[in-house]
């Protein structure tokens, strides 16, 4: 049978893998662009996401109601919600590893050799009084309250003090439209 674009819908709930790869060459373009303008960069995830996009075609045709909207319109929307989807994913994946994320799991901790120079460029980017709370605190372990004491402070003062500090370092290193 020859498939055409009034009876693809048909055959995809045949199961007849022919409807797929009619729409590859039909829509194919129309998807990649729909996913390119979500997911820019990488053209991994773009077929990534497009073999996605025309499983969820394939597992999910039978929700598609042709009395309501075009297999195209339909196709499109699964097209740009999954790059949404992916595009979220990305964000997150880089910010788990570009994340300069100071948190309390350092306390204590020296850092590794390798990370020592990466540790002076971030922490450069702190004025003088939260560079000291911050080497303090996190790279020589000195509790908060021994802090407090020492420079005659609110204990509650030193936990502000690094809780800004963390979010001027996150603000400079994690663009806010990733966030």
């Amino acid at each position: 049978m020859v498939i055409t674009e009034h009876n693809v819908a048909d055959q995809i709930r045949a199961r007849n893998e022919k409807a797929i790869a009619f729409l590859i060459e039909t829509y194919g373009g129309l998807l990649s662009a729909i996913i390119r303008r979500h997911v820019p960069d990488d053209e991994r995830e773009v077929e990534e996401c497009l073999d996605d996009v025309l499983l969820a075609v394939w597992q999910h045709i039978d929700e598609f109601d042709g009395s309501r909207t075009s297999l195209k319109q339909w196709m499109a929307a699964i097209a740009k919600y999954r790059a949404i989807d992916y595009r979220r994913r990305i964000i997150k994946n880089r910010q788990r590893f570009v994340r300069a994320d100071i948190t309390d799991e350092l306390y204590g901790k020296p850092p590794p050799a390798s990370s020592e120079r990466d540790l002076e460029e971030v922490l450069a980017h702190l004025s003088p009084e939260e560079r000291s709370l911050f080497e303090k605190y996190y790279l020589e372990g000195v509790p908060s309250r021994e802090m407090a004491e020492r420079m005659n402070v609110k204990e509650s003062w030193i936990h502000n003090k690094l809780s800004r500090g963390r979010k001027k370092l996150r603000k400079m290193f994690i663009p806010e439209n990733e966030v």
